[in-house]
């Protein structure tokens, strides 16, 4: 009989994450989740009670973020999946401090905190896969939201540096995958008048996918590779006019 694989992932209350705790579920995963808003991963629990785990945190408190983290192991044993959903971002031209706190405290400090966890954890088991949601943000600046694009560059750095810390690793089995979303329709999609808006349904079913070809990166949906590129290649001074 083929093992049942279990998975941790991190804000998975709404959105993204939420859809991707029921697509594991769908999939036979045993599931634990994490999030802010205790009503909502009860609701959860409620729905999927034989198959999934509960613990609220909020990971900006990062000092909690690894008392969670060891907790869920512990209580799953051995973990196959680790995926970091949690993220904040806001419109944010003005440079409002508070706002510039909450992007840093969850989409660099807690999501670090994480990232490491998880990587120390598959290399001690010998196996393992991290997924992080970053964000085709990641690519560029941007004047509208320059802590949120700045703290995605930062995900997509410490992913691939994490990615190439698995050399080391003698068994070959952990693997990282950079989730990058273009818009996808949740309430965390910034801004009016939103540009090739992806349905979340078909936003999950394309981040599973990439999942189990353990994709490296893996652009959401797949036509804003096109976007990547074109980014990838613009000058900085185009930018400036453009957005």
């Amino acid at each position: 009989m083929e093992k049942t694989k279990t998975a941790i992932i991190f804000g998975g209350t709404s959105g993204i994450g939420k859809g991707l705790v029921e697509k594991l579920i769908q999939e036979n995963y045993i599931v634990a989740v994490t999030g802010r808003r205790l009503e909502k991963l009860e609701e959860l629990k409620n729905k999927y009670s034989n198959q999934i785990l509960i613990k609220q945190n909020d990971i900006q408190q990062v000092d909690e973020v690894e008392k969670v983290f060891n907790e869920l192991v512990n209580e799953l044993g051995e973990v196959h999946l680790v995926i970091q959903s949690s993220g904040v971002g806001f419109v944010n031209p003005k440079l409002d401090w508070d706002k510039q706190e909450q992007t840093i405290n969850t989409n660099v400090l807690g999501v670090t905190k994480l990232y490491a966890l998880a990587y120390k954890l598959f290399k001690k088991q010998g196996f393992g896969h991290l997924v992080g949601i970053s964000s085709i943000a990641s690519l560029r600046g941007n004047r509208a939201a320059p802590d949120y694009f700045s703290s995605k560059a930062y995900q997509k750095a410490y992913l691939e540096s994490l990615y190439i810390k698995t050399k080391s690793i003698k068994t070959k089995k952990v693997f990282i995958t950079d989730i990058r979303p273009g818009f996808v329709d949740t309430a965390m999609a910034l801004g009016d008048g939103i540009f090739w808006m992806v349905p979340l349904e078909k936003a999950v079913n394309q981040i599973y996918s990439a999942i189990k070809r353990k994709k490296r990166v893996a652009y959401i949906s797949k036509r804003w590779r096109l976007i990547a590129w074109v980014l990838k290649i613009v000058p900085a001074r185009i930018l400036k006019m453009a957005t």
